[in-house]
Parts: C-alpha cells; sequence; structure tokens
C-alpha cells in the first residue's frame, strides 16, 4: 500500500510499486526515498503517516508528518508554523536519547513542510491501559523513575514538553522483555525555556485534561512538566478522565477516591506534592522528585485487590505497604501456624461427637491422633508455601 500526501487527493490508496499518485498525479516518494502506507493520526496543525525508507535495503518503518492546519489564513496559523519548525529543532537535538524518536529528516517538498521520524513500535500508555487495566504502585514506581530521567534530559537542555499525557507516551516493543522501554514522543508543544521568555507570557498550550494551571495562562514551567506526569499516573491508576479526579470547587485532587489497588503512602505524598495547583508548593526540579522517590523503601509486589481504600475523611490516605524481613516472616507464619492448630482442634471437637463426651474419648484416640496428624501436616505445607510466596517476592523486589 502506498498513500497520497497531496490533501485534496480525491482517492489517495495506491499500489506499493507506484511512483506517482493514480488519481492526482503528486509524486508518492518524499525525498526520493520515504513512503507513505497509510494515516495514523490528526492534530489541528498536522498529519502523521506509518511510512517506510525506501533508500535502505531491511525498507524500515519510520513516520512522517506533515504541516497541515486545519484552519488555513488564520492568526494562528504563524504560530502554528513556529511550533512545526521547533519540533523539528527539538527532535534534532534531543533525539539522540534512546527514549525520544530520532529526527530522520526534515524538509519542503511541493510547498508543504515535512519531518520525518524514528518509528517506535509498540502502544502507547493510553492503549495499554485500556488493554491491561490500571496500573499498581511497583508499576507507577517505575514508570516514575523512567521517565522523570527522560525530563531530567530534556529540562537539561532547557525544553519544556508541554504535553505530557498517556497518549504522548509509547512503551517500545520487546520481545525478550516483559515490559519495554518507554520513549516520550511528540515534541509539537515544546519550548526552550531561556532567561527572557520565563518572565513572558506565552502562548496557552497543551491538552486540558493534564496541563498545569500557570501553563494554561501561558507560563510554562520546568514545574509544569512535574504537573502533567502526575496527573497521567493517577489517570494510570484510576483509568478515569483527571477531570472526574479533581474537585473544581474545592480545589482539591480526590483521586484516593477512585483507586482499585492499594497505593503506599509515601508514593501517595509524593504525587500529591507532584500535583500542586500552586507551583510554588509543587517540586521544582526533576532532581528533588527522585530524590524523594528514591528513598522510598522496595515495595513487595502484591496480587491485585479491587477494593477501594477506607476513607476516614474527605481527602482519605491509605495505609501504606510494609514490607516483612525474613525473621518477621517466620514469627508471622509460627503465630498463623498456632492460630491455625487451634482452629483444628475446636473444629475437630465439634465436629466429631465422641469428643463432646469426656467418657467417650479414651475410646478413639488414635483416630483423633491420624486426623490430628494429617491437619498439622496439612497447615504446615500451607504456611511453607506462604514462606516460599513472601521470599519469592523480596527477591524480585
Amino acid at each position: 500500500m502506498s498513500y497520497c500526501l497531496n490533501p485534496s487527493c480525491p482517492n489517495p490508496q495506491n499500489t506499493n510499486s507506484e511512483k506517482f499518485c493514480l488519481s492526482c498525479g503528486s509524486k508518492l516518494l518524499l525525498k526520493q526515498r520515504y513512503r507513505a502506507i497509510k494515516p495514523i493520526g490528526q492534530g489541528g496543525f498536522s498529519r502523521t503517516f506509518l511510512a517506510r525508507d525506501e533508500d535502505k535495503p531491511s525498507l524500515p518503518n519510520c513516520v512522517i508528518k506533515q504541516f497541515y492546519p486545519q484552519a488555513q489564513g488564520t492568526s494562528t496559523l504563524p504560530k502554528a508554523i513556529e511550533l512545526f519548525n521547533q519540533e523539528a529543532m527539538r527532535l534534532d537535538e534531543l533525539g539522540k536519547h534512546r527514549q525520544i524518536p530520532e529526527l530522520l529528516a526534515y524538509f519542503t517538498q511541493d510547498d508543504r513542510q515535512y519531518l520525518v521520524q524514528e518509528f517506535i513500535d509498540g502502544l502507547n500508555l493510553a492503549q495499554e491501559l485500556n488493554q491491561n487495566g490500571v496500573y499498581n504502585e511497583i508499576q507507577i514506581q517505575q514508570f516514575l523513575n523512567e521517565l522523570l530521567r527522560i525530563l531530567q534530559f530534556c529540562h537539561q537542555k532547557q525544553v519544556i514538553h508541554r504535553d505530557i499525557k498517556p497518549e504522548n507516551i509509547i512503551r517500545r516493543h520487546n520481545p525478550s522483555q516483559m515490559r519495554g522501554q518507554i520513549v516520550l514522543v511528540d515534541f509539537g508543544a515544546s519550548k526552550v525555556l531561556t532567561q527572557t521568555s520565563i518572565h513572558q507570557t506565552g502562548t496557552s498550550i497543551g491538552t486540558p485534561e493534564y496541563v498545569a494551571p500557570e501553563q494554561m495562562r501561558g507560563k510554562a514551567l520546568f514545574a509544569s512538566d512535574i504537573y502533567s506526569l502526575a496527573v497521567t499516573c493517577i489517570h494510570l491508576l484510576t483509568a478515569r478522565s483527571p477531570f472526574d479526579l479533581y474537585d473544581i470547587n474545592n480545589d482539591v485532587w480526590l483521586w484516593r477516591n477512585y483507586l482499585e489497588v492499594s497505593i503506599n503512602d509515601n508514593l501517595g505524598r509524593i504525587l500529591d506534592k507532584m500535583l500542586a495547583t500552586t507551583p510554588a508548593r509543587r517540586y521544582q526540579t526533576v532532581d528533588d522528585v527522585l530524590t524523594d522517590l528514591n528513598s522510598l523503601p522496595t515495595l513487595i509486589s502484591h496480587p491485585r485487590t479491587f477494593t477501594k481504600p477506607v476513607q476516614t475523611s474527605s481527602n482519605p490516605i491509605p495505609s501504606p505497604m510494609i514490607s516483612s524481613s525474613p525473621s518477621q516472616i517466620d514469627q508471622e507464619l509460627e503465630e498463623m501456624k498456632t492460630i491455625f492448630m487451634k482452629g483444628s482442634k475446636s473444629n475437630n471437637k465439634s465436629n466429631n461427637p465422641s469428643t463432646n463426651n469426656i467418657n467417650n474419648n479414651s475410646s478413639n484416640p488414635p483416630a483423633q491422633s491420624t486426623q490430628q496428624s494429617a491437619n498439622n501436616s496439612k497447615i504446615d505445607d500451607e504456611l511453607e508455601e506462604l514462606r516460599a510466596k513472601y521470599q519469592n517476592n523480596n527477591n524480585n523486589s
């Protein structure tokens, strides 16, 4: 399949071997090498296409982004052109990082602007959430650690992304790993923060559900990306729109009310500080977030529980998950064994009529002894299985 990039083409579908569109006659190859295969997205100012590079023997996939503003001739057009140019510049500067797409080409053809970038094979986090369900705290902690380091690289280059959301984060498909690397994409809204621009009011840009309040007012900061990342996290934890998670009347986040998994109290406090609506109360740098995040104890990965935490106030704080040491585990298992043994003896007495009469105790001692021995063995087996699970979880963490 070959797809014509002329926006006015009445029938853009073509066969693979064509060099010119059969419907409108436009060139199907950009720079004699990049062939669009199918459209994969469209925004207010651009269209994106899955493509392949026919200049290489392996015909690798890539992404073509075509500048295509929906509103021609409006006052927003100069800003749209500026943002498209800036995206190419940002990718050229940042794309050497493995977790940011590499810019392959940037040019004009047939009076239309194009940029070609690396194709990231995988699902974005919105698709992953829809497919696999909500994240647990271990996944959120790992995700934060990884994306914060990408942001650290961007911010060191003085670049604010300004549009962090699940759709702009792709998990790279890797058959050799259970969970591949995440990649931050779409730098179309990004901005370089300078000593001059930090004091200027710029364009209000970003996705309303995820954008920081000061960014909505045209005052984007590095802390604005931190805010959007935290909103992304609570969406991944709840699968609810961020609009549902915020009480605008009382100016408070209610994300804990919608949790389907338990969250460590310390991790919750980090997210709360990232979510502060006033920038001064928020983490100012990615390094500050990483410092607190890396001070968290390693958490034991427990099976998912779909019970909401008990609410004790209008802004409830769930109980922290505690990691037990091997000696604590042994002590707790011995206590459980004692409880089970007592329960087992009690059940034997209530279920065996002969044990209800003290005069019959001597008539069935071998049977009682055999049954009690079997119960003890079963309890020992179950406790050993629990011990193995705890030890396995500690090793994995």
